[in-house]
């Protein structure tokens, strides 16, 4: 018998969404993590270019609404609760008000489709932190498995991938190169990522599969995986390469247009619309190399299937989708790990951008 399930809970990373709420979300993000002062001043001057307003939350907010009509069109129901861990709704909060509701289990969607630390289990901890708060009688979350092999969202890429070539000038499509991006961890962040039968680096070869299956699905036999969002200190090591250093090496190689898939992220929050829309389009622009930019599958109607989908695997008996072969994991309650020993915290921190 398929389990009781009251609510679905959207849980994301969260965002400023006025000028004077950027540095308290700053401090959140990094507290305890020693990232120095000024670099929260650069991060912060980003999203004053922005009015001091984040997208994050409002394109959550339309994932919301777009997830309650697939809801209501599956007979399921479910009213759906959002949440954040570093800024308003915080998941406390929310977490409070489901209790006061009378949600006794809830569903949790995590806006990540990764495994590692930031992208998984950073999900676990604020499940546990926001149920620990409450206190007794807090409602039993269970955290939805990883999806970034589902079948909907790589037919939103590679959609989008298709779109993003169309838009290039026409003599240039023929010889248009397609890169991947997603955000960088730490080289030993991404080390420890997965249970350690797996050998490490289970972020990392997530995001190759996954970069692979889009390939696949749009005909591109030859592409690039590169990184995107650093912030770590020079000693640090990230996954590399960068996407702006990325495109100095491809202009040297006599590449003329480039299409850039921010394969690692769900929507266009501000990490996506600095790093791709800003720098790595200058730097282009720079190179005399055409640039187009596939949107992220946020907005697509197939994301929100894809939520539900997730949703039936653990309610209605439906038969879980994957493309890859890659191990996928990330489906626990109340906050407990994937595995004994997966995904340590990483070290060293970033001013992450919602």
């Amino acid at each position: 018998m398929a389990p009781a399930v009251d609510a679905l809970l959207l849980l994301s990373f969260g965002g400023p969404e006025r000028p004077e709420d950027v540095m308290p979300f700053l401090e959140n993000v990094t507290r305890g993590r020693g990232v120095p002062r000024e670099r929260l001043e650069e991060v912060a001057r980003h999203y004053l270019h922005f009015g001091g307003v984040s997208p994050i939350n409002a394109l959550n907010r339309d994932i919301i609404a777009a997830v309650e009509r697939e809801s209501a069109a599956a007979g399921l129901e479910l009213p759906v609760y959002f949440g954040n861990r570093n800024w308003h709704p915080l998941v406390e909060d929310t977490v409070a008000r489901m209790a006061a509701d009378g949600v006794r289990t809830a569903l949790v969607f995590p806006t990540s489709a990764w495994g590692g630390y930031s992208g998984c289990l950073q999900y676990h901890e604020d499940i546990a932190r926001a149920r620990t708060a409450f206190g007794d009688g807090a409602p039993e979350l269970v955290k939805l498995r990883q999806y970034f092999d589902h079948p909907l969202l790589i037919e939103a890429f590679a959609d989008a991938i298709r779109a993003a070539v169309a838009e290039l000038p026409a003599e240039r499509r023929d010889d248009v190169r397609l890169v991947f991006t997603a955000h960088s961890i730490p080289v030993s962040a991404d080390a420890t990522a997965g249970p350690p039968a797996d050998g490490g680096g289970l972020y990392s070869r997530q995001v190759a599969e996954a970069a692979r299956l889009c390939a696949a699905a749009t005909g591109f036999d030859d592409y690039d995986v590169v990184w995107q969002s650093r912030s770590g200190p020079p000693q640090m090591p990230w996954l590399e390469p960068d996407v702006v250093d990325h495109l100095d090496v491809l202009s040297g190689k006599g590449v003329r247009a480039v299409v850039i898939c921010p394969v690692g992220f769900v929507s266009d929050h501000l990490e996506v619309i600095w790093d791709l829309d800003n720098e790595a389009k200058d730097k282009a622009a720079e190179l005399g190399m055409a640039f187009a930019r596939a949107a992220t599958p946020g907005t697509d109607p197939r994301f929100a299937r894809l939520v539900i989908e997730l949703v039936g695997e653990r309610i209605g008996g439906v038969e879980p989708r994957r493309l890859g072969a890659v191990p996928g994991y990330g489906c626990t309650r109340d906050g407990e790990p994937c595995a004994v020993g997966c995904c340590a915290p990483a070290r060293g921190g970033r001013p992450g951008r919602g």
